[in-house]
């Protein structure tokens, strides 16, 4: 018998199921729109080494940045691994590609609904105690014709 004590991962095991529903959604908004009221704040940490943002952006916002998928948006390709989109900023086009690893926060405000990815292994190789949280967010925004990056301290409990 091995020594080795065999476990279930259940928070990355959490993670690839709530990364599959992201995937799942964008996909569907690529084929068919963003329906009624949807909206997307998507947080992800812009120093991930597969993210590709201008370098301005990234310089804006070293650590994390939100972009909002809403009314102006362009060229939404979705694959398995991440989703790459073309958002306004000022009223400037900018290419981005998110890999879903990247992605700390994904949130529908128009319909309460959240999910917060925090870090999967430590540096010894432990999983957090808390892997992910559904979060409900009770506000809602009003519509915007740019993207925008906002902080999601507002929407934290």
């Amino acid at each position: 018998m091995s020594n080795t004590i065999n476990t279930i991962d259940y928070g990355n095991l959490m993670h690839k199921a709530m990364r599959g529903l992201i995937l799942e959604v964008l996909t569907d908004v690529c084929a068919k729109g963003l329906p009624g009221n949807h909206h997307f704040f998507v947080t992800f940490d812009t120093m991930h080494p597969d993210v590709e943002i201008a370098d301005w952006l990234s310089d804006r916002y070293p650590g994390e940045m939100t972009i909002v998928i809403q009314h102006q948006y362009e060229s939404l390709k979705v694959t398995d691994q991440g989703f790459s989109i073309t958002l306004s900023f000022g009223d400037k086009p900018e290419p981005l590609y998110v890999p879903y690893d990247a992605i700390k926060t994904f949130v529908d405000p128009s319909v309460e609904f959240g999910l917060r990815f925090e870090a999967q292994d430590d540096e010894d190789g432990e999983t957090p105690e808390a892997p992910m949280d559904v979060m409900a967010e009770p506000e809602k925004d009003a519509p915007k014709k740019d993207a925008e990056i906002v902080s999601l301290d507002q929407f934290r409990k």
